[in-house]
C-alpha cells in the first residue's frame, strides 16, 4: 500500500473521518505540501511501523507536545491515545512526568488541554 493511502488511514483510524475531512477541506495549493508531508511521512511511514504499539506512539507525542508547548496537536494526540487504549490514569502519569522534565507551565497548560478533551469524550465529569 503506498504510504499516502497508508497515512490517510491510519490519520483516520486515530483521529477520525470527520478529523481527516476536515483537513482535506482545508487543503490548498499553498498547504499541500505539508499536508502531504503530514499524511506520508508522519502517518503513512512512521506511525506505520512496528517498532512500537500505538498506544506507546501516542504517549511518547503527549510528552512531546507537552514539551513544546503545542496545544492544539496535543488535543488531537489526546484523543488518538484514547483510541489507542490509553486510560485516563496512564495520560494523567505522563503529564505529571512532563511536569519535572518539561517545567510546570508547560505540563500545566497540558493538563487544561487534556481535561478539555477527556470531559468532552466523557471521561471526566
Amino acid at each position: 500500500m503506498e504510504a499516502n493511502e497508508t497515512g490517510r488511514r491510519i490519520m483516520s483510524e486515530l483521529m477520525g473521518a470527520d478529523y481527516v475531512e476536515k483537513k482535506d477541506e482545508t487543503r490548498n495549493d499553498f498547504n499541500d505540501v505539508i499536508h502531504d508531508y503530514s499524511i506520508e511521512v508522519c502517518f503513512g511511514r512512521v506511525w506505520a511501523r512496528d517498532g512500537i504499539d500505538r498506544k506507546q506512539r501516542s504517549i511518547v507525542n503527549i510528552a512531546m507536545l507537552t514539551a513544546l508547548n503545542r496545544p492544539a496537536q496535543l488535543a488531537h494526540h489526546v484523543e488518538g491515545a484514547l483510541t489507542n487504549g490509553c486510560t485516563v490514569a496512564e495520560i494523567k502519569e505522563v503529564l505529571l512526568q512532563a511536569a519535572v522534565y518539561c517545567g510546570l507551565p508547560a505540563a500545566g497548560e497540558a493538563f487544561r488541554v487534556a481535561e478539555n478533551v477527556l470531559r468532552e469524550h466523557g471521561h471526566l465529569d
